[in-house]
């Protein structure tokens, strides 16, 4: 099938990743928030010197909201770091694994120099799936162990 031959020879470019959002450590959770919020985002990347050193997601300020905690706490001491990245020529098969195995709906995209160039989200990731091989996610049934035993419709 196609499927498999498209998943490890694509880039993870082609699996519309987001820009990269990014702020400084020393941003305040309420800083952070706004970010998100303002950008419409599921993820912000914590930067020093343009060098990546933690991520901070959408799961991660509901729990920080739900924990109380106090929005001038410095996004050093929230992030999750070192965060899991992903190269810039990795293809979107590994991509899908690694975010898979990890648990991941954000993946920061790195180049060669560890700079970040992008964000992989899951919305994206479906996207790419639709598009590349509609015929396999259009006819799949809700689900999968209740298959129609015949045809509908005339």
């Amino acid at each position: 099938m196609d499927f498999q031959l498209s998943l490890e020879s694509e880039g993870v470019g082609s699996a519309y990743p987001d820009q990269p959002l990014a702020t400084a450590s020393d941003a305040t959770l309420g800083e952070v928030l706004q970010l998100l919020r303002a950008q419409r985002t599921g993820a912000l990347l914590i930067c020093d010197d343009s060098t990546l050193v933690g991520i901070i997601t959408e799961r991660d300020a509901l729990r920080f909201m739900a924990e109380g905690t106090d929005l001038s706490t410095p996004a050093r001491d929230l992030m999750s770091a070192p965060p899991t990245t992903i190269r810039s020529d990795a293809t979107v098969g590994a991509a899908i694994e690694q975010m898979s195995s990890g648990g991941y709906r954000h993946l920061p995209i790195i180049d060669a120099k560890g700079q970040p160039t992008g964000v992989l989200a899951v919305r994206g990731i479906v996207h790419y799936l639709v598009d590349h091989f509609p015929e396999a996610v259009y006819n799949l049934p809700p689900d999968p162990k209740n298959a129609q035993s015949e045809r509908e419709g005339a």
